[in-house]
């Protein structure tokens, strides 16, 4: 499991095994769960076919999705990909690849713009406004939060907690975050993990954007 009160790049510490893919669960709530892959060169998951909503997220790498169809859209560093529920669906790497796999529960609500089976850029689904904080839920529900924020030089959110452990992901520029009295900064890449209950805050001394899984007991 990851560990809260430093900076880890999921990237940098899931690299891959040659000719092997690797798989280890990160987080996990009862509507909730994330693991990371690691694909070494030449390597795939077969496609395989689910019920409930499941994103990938590419850490590094380049990859390319496996449908039982001649379609191959290609996956890179900073894209997300909504797979199709019910359709087998696989990935594979001709060069590596680190990704992580987001798995909902059915009563998830899932923003309209998050379409199945499309490739975006998770950080240009929401722009920089002056002066202001940007916020936009991709999936909601009692339990779990996916959240991405667009913060403008010189904002930031005060010291809180959360109900649940959480893990941001730094999508774009620098961030400051404040943890049980200690500051951080992240940078495009890296990583954080709040425990539950944990007092934190985020400040930007520049643009920065981030992503937030929240896993709610």
């Amino acid at each position: 499991m990851l560990k809260s009160k430093h900076i880890f790049s999921i990237a940098k510490d899931n690299a891959p095994v040659e000719g092997c893919t690797v798989s280890e669960k990160v987080l996990e709530g009862n509507a909730c769960s994330m693991s990371v892959f690691s694909i070494a060169a030449g390597t795939n998951i077969s496609p395989e076919s689910y019920d409930y909503p499941k994103i990938w997220k590419i850490e590094e790498g380049v990859a390319e999705v496996l449908y039982l169809t001649a379609e191959k859209p290609q996956l890179r560093r900073g894209d997300i990909f909504i797979v199709p529920q019910n359709i087998p669906v696989g990935i594979r790497s001709k060069a590596g690849c680190i990704y992580s796999e987001i798995l909902f529960d059915k009563e998830c609500i899932m923003n309209d713009i998050l379409k199945s089976a499309k490739v975006f850029a998770l950080k240009e689904l929401l722009p920089y406004k002056d002066g202001k904080i940007v916020n936009m839920d991709l999936v909601d529900s009692d339990k779990t939060k996916f959240v991405i924020m667009a913060f403008d030089a010189g904002t930031g959110l005060s010291e809180h907690s959360a109900p649940g452990d959480a893990i941001i992901f730094c999508l774009d520029g620098e961030g400051i975050i404040g943890y049980e009295g200690k500051e951080y900064r992240i940078h495009e890449g890296e990583n954080f993990k709040f425990d539950k209950n944990g007092k934190h805050y985020v400040k930007a001394e520049g643009k920065f954007k981030m992503a937030l899984l929240l896993v709610r007991d």
